[in-house]
C-alpha cells in the first residue's frame, strides 16, 4: 500500500501543487486540517508560504504546533516546506515584529542579508555525508523564493543525541560573498527544506520520493 499523507491545510496559500508532487511521489495524499487526519497519518507535510506571523496565526488556528509535537513525540514524520520550515524554528522576525514559532529547534528567522532580496530562482546546496532526503541529487539545484531565512544554526547535541543532518545555501552567484543560510534539516522524524521541492522539477521529485519512500 501507499504511505498515507496529510498535507496541512491551514489557509497557507495554493497547496495543489505539493498535492501533486507528493501523489506522484507514490503517496495517498489527503489535503485537509482535521486534527486527526493529521495525527494518523503515515506523513504531515506541513507547507507554508508569505509572511511568518501569518502563518502562525493559521497553524494556531487548527492546533498545527500540538499536532506536530504530538507527531514527533511518538517518532512520525513531518516535513515542512518554505516557511512550513520557518515556523519550526522558536522566533520570525520580520517588519520588527517578533512572533513566537513551533519551537521545535532553536533559533531565529531573520531577514537575509543580501544585496538582492528576495533570493528567488534556482540555487545549489550544501549537503553533508549521511542524508536520506538528497540521495541521489547532491548536486542538483532547487527553486528558491523567501526574503527570510535561518542564518545561524545554534542547536546543541551531546554525545547520546545524534546530531541533525543540516544543509546549508548561499545567495548570490559567486561563493562566500552571499549570505549563508539554513536550506534543509533532517532531524529524525523531523525534516525540513527552505526551497519547494515541488517546484523543483526533478531533483524535488526525487527528494519526495526519497521522503515518501522512508514513511
Amino acid at each position: 500500500m501507499n504511505p498515507k499523507v496529510t498535507v496541512l491545510d491551514y489557509g497557507s496559500g495554493n497547496l495543489r501543487s505539493a498535492v501533486r508532487a507528493l501523489e506522484r511521489a507514490g503517496a495517498e495524499v489527503t489535503l485537509t486540517g482535521d486534527k486527526t487526519a493529521a495525527l494518523e497519518a503515515d506523513g504531515l507535510v506541513v507547507p507554508g508560504v508569505g509572511a511568518y506571523a501569518a502563518c502562525m496565526a493559521g497553524l494556531l488556528g487548527v492546533k498545527g504546533p500540538e499536532i506536530i509535537g504530538r507527531r514527533l513525540a511518538g517518532g512520525r514524520p513531518v516535513l515542512g516546506i518554505c516557511v512550513g520550515m520557518q515556523v519550526l524554528f522558536a522566533t520570525g522576525v520580520e517588519h520588527g515584529v517578533t512572533t513566537e514559532g513551533c519551537d521545535e529547534w532553536p533559533g531565529v528567522v531573520e531577514r537575509l542579508q543580501a544585496p538582492v532580496v528576495p533570493h528567488m530562482g534556482w540555487n545549489t546546496v550544501e549537503v553533508p555525508p549521511g542524508t536520506v532526503l538528497f540521495d541521489g541529487v547532491e548536486s542538483e539545484r532547487f527553486y528558491f523564493v523567501h526574503s527570510y531565512g535561518v542564518r545561524d544554526w545554534t542547536l546543541v547535541t551531546n554525545d547520546r543525541t545524534e546530531a541533525p543532518t543540516v544543509v546549508w545555501a548561499e545567495t548570490g552567484s559567486v561563493p562566500g560573498a552571499g549570505d549563508r543560510f539554513v536550506a534543509a534539516v533532517e532531524n529524525g522524524p523531523l525534516s525540513a527544506t527552505q526551497f519547494h521541492p515541488e517546484k523543483s522539477g526533478d531533483a524535488g521529485a526525487r527528494l519526495l520520493r526519497n521522503w515518501v519512500g522512508s514513511l
